[in-house]
């Protein structure tokens, strides 16, 4: 497992992360901050560790065991808060706060800019009235913008510090 407070990511290289069952929160917000996390609720504890392997990927759980057979790859989040695991991978040196591009928090791919004109049909139209940038996910075509959940999002990084 990884030991407190060593350092593994580099601004010029940020961490991939693979997440189990346990953390999708986590996994959700950690593609928002831009980080490559997969995340794979259903599958065998073996398969996961494979992952991680073959993709030089940190393995975020809260299953001891399974950190331990992870090795130098195991990330155990030992909070079950939100807030208290962003702060838990920061102490650790995984993260620094949010990447510059966002990441689809459902399918983990980068979100793209999109003109305006191109989402007229495809938002509320007050959202369409009160929001200048807009983001789509090339994979799943789901349109994202800087609303009050963003606002909150930003929120939450603040109190933890970024």
């Amino acid at each position: 497992m990884i030991a407190e407070g060593e350092q593994r990511a580099t601004p010029s290289s940020p961490p991939r992360f693979v997440a189990d069952a346990m953390l999708g929160r986590l996994a959700k917000w950690l593609r928002m901050l831009g980080y490559d996390v997969v995340f794979m609720p259903d599958v065998p504890d073996i398969d996961i560790l494979r992952r991680a392997r073959a993709e030089s990927r940190f393995l975020l759980t809260r299953d001891t065991a399974l950190a331990r057979r992870a090795r130098s790859l195991g990330v155990f989040i030992h909070h079950q808060d939100l807030k208290a695991q962003l702060r838990e991978l920061a102490e650790k040196g995984l993260i620094s706060g949010p990447l510059p591009d966002t990441r689809c928090p459902i399918c983990n791919v980068p979100l793209q800019a999109v003109p305006k004109p191109h989402v007229r049909d495809r938002v509320p139209p007050y959202v369409f009235q009160t929001q200048r940038e807009f983001y789509e996910c090339p994979q799943c075509h789901r349109i994202y913008w800087a609303g009050t959940h963003w606002q909150n999002v930003q929120a939450t990084w603040k109190e933890i510090g970024w």
